[in-house]
């Protein structure tokens, strides 16, 4: 085990000679990144351990705080046809949050959004590049009303919603529930501090509530539709059992596979 590699095991949802989908829990990094002090874990070394000599492509991003699958490529080849497919927004992803409040029963997010601008990574990059299209479906699959006051409401409202982002915006989900007034729970940028608050001590959630659940592409070399399903894991479990919410989401993990249409 390297200094750059944590003590726990990889989750491997899907693994072959090209490609491998991983399970990423919340809080642990894609690769290294200035935002970490050196030699902090992250899945890129964990990968480079389990194929040694061999070069792991990173496909598309999630951030450190959000859980769920995530796609690794093993040859350069498949993860530029992997990319493709993103870039043609041939893959279908789909994700669960807690948000604040009821949201309506299903609708599209139709909002551009400015591309965020980290000094820091790309010092040259032009900070004023205008907003590009972002577009998010939802549906509501639960709600709960806490007896708990917050601010001038006598009680807490959240929802449980499933989103399936067709743009892959940098924090295009929770931009999108921040402009539509249903903040993430659990979100230190863009989310809201009282709420978050009273997740922290009244229900011991200290992670930001988006999970990446499902994605859907074709296998840049079998040519098989993939889908990949992630288990919301046992910490959301036990948080939605005591929400009330005990069905409308995955709780284990499955590959199905079919030729392509």
């Amino acid at each position: 085990m390297t200094e750059e590699s944590p003590a726990l095991p990889l989750n491997i949802l899907y693994e072959d000679e090209h490609l491998v989908a991983v399970h990423k829990p919340a809080g642990l990094l894609v690769h290294p990144s200035w935002i970490a002090p050196a030699r902090t874990p992250n899945l890129v070394a964990m990968l480079r351990e389990r194929y040694p000599g061999e070069k792991v492509h990173t496909v598309h991003r999630l951030d450190r705080a959000t859980s769920g699958v995530i796609l690794f490529a093993r040859e350069k080849t498949v993860g530029q046809h992997l990319q493709q497919q993103f870039m043609d927004r041939k893959v279908k992803k789909t994700y669960l949050c807690v948000v604040r409040g009821w949201t309506d029963e299903a609708d599209v997010i139709d909002y551009a959004l400015k591309p965020i601008h980290d000094k820091r990574e790309d010092p040259r990059a032009n900070p004023d590049k205008d907003p590009q299209d972002a577009v998010s479906a939802y549906r509501r699959i639960a709600t709960v009303s806490l007896p708990i006051p917050v601010g001038r409401y006598p009680e807490a409202r959240y929802s449980l919603v499933e989103v399936k982002p067709t743009t892959g915006r940098k924090h295009q989900i929770r931009r999108h529930m921040k402009h539509i007034l249903h903040p993430i729970v659990g979100d230190t940028k863009h989310g809201e501090g009282r709420h978050n608050r009273l997740f922290r001590e009244n229900l011991d959630s200290h992670r930001l509530l988006l999970m990446a659940t499902e994605i859907e592409f074709e296998h840049p070399v079998s040519g098989q539709m993939l889908r990949i399903e992630a288990g919301v894991g046992e910490d959301i479990e036990r948080l939605f059992g005591k929400l009330g919410w005990l069905e409308g989401y995955p709780v284990a993990s499955r590959v199905d596979a079919r030729p392509a249409e």
